[in-house]
């Protein structure tokens, strides 16, 4: 049987476009990327036996949070998103020492009050807002924010950040997506200014250093280049 040349040009058309597509995240979920491998690889080298993180982190538990922010890990190409969620995961690493402290060491004697911006989000009585969960979350605006999006009671409730794994790891997707995404094309050095300027300019070189250290040893294990700008 003779074939229908105008069909088959148009079927070499089309294969010839798809080709021409680039990698896009849709190819490939964060589940995908986020392997019980690589999330366990990161908590298993919390020191310690006696590691209250591994009794709160999971990743089922980073996984149920990315299902409430799906614009995390889908950033035009497949590389972009494997950079994103390394860069995600090094400042995670960092924070929480491989995910073996919740709350912020000592947070509890710092004053994280904002006063100028307590007419939006005012301190409660006896609440602290100090750094708990993935990204350490700090301030009572970040709660307030936090609490807003995710549906908690961020100001008069801050503690829920480090008594529910869910909702811990949703306010530091929150947080990632709303302040950490804009710069995230300007390189990994971006965004250490953005979750911590006072380690930048040799305000604190070592931790700087870890920091691109975790994100370059994530970045291969993920089978992506680390791209430019990785210090700060």
């Amino acid at each position: 049987m003779l074939l229908n040349t105008g069909a088959t040009g148009f079927v070499v058309a089309f294969v010839t476009m798809m080709m021409m597509v680039p990698n896009y995240v849709s190819a490939q979920s964060v589940a995908d990327i986020v392997t019980p491998d690589f999330f366990n690889g990161i908590i298993n080298q919390a020191a310690g036996a006696n590691c209250p993180g591994k009794n709160f982190y999971s990743r089922d538990a980073f996984l149920n949070a990315v299902n409430s922010y799906s614009q995390f890990g889908s950033l035009g190409t497949l590389d972009d998103s494997k950079r994103e969620i390394a860069a995600a995961f090094a400042h995670f690493t960092l924070e929480t020492g491989f995910f073996f402290k919740i709350e912020e060491d000592g947070g509890a004697s710092h004053d994280y009050c904002d006063k100028s911006k307590t007419d939006q989000y005012p301190c409660a009585p006896n609440k602290l807002y100090y750094g708990r969960g993935p990204i350490q979350l700090t301030w009572n605006y970040n709660y307030g924010g936090a609490g807003q999006s995710i549906h908690f009671d961020g100001l008069n409730a801050p503690e829920t950040v480090a008594n529910d794994p869910v909702v811990s790891f949703k306010a530091a997707l929150w947080y990632w997506l709303q302040y950490v995404r804009p710069v995230i094309n300007q390189g990994f050095g971006a965004t250490i200014k953005v979750i911590n300027s006072g380690e930048c300019n040799g305000g604190a070189t070592d931790k700087v250093r870890a920091r691109v250290n975790y994100y370059t040893q994530y970045c291969s294990q993920l089978g992506v280049a680390p791209g430019d700008n990785l210090s700060c």
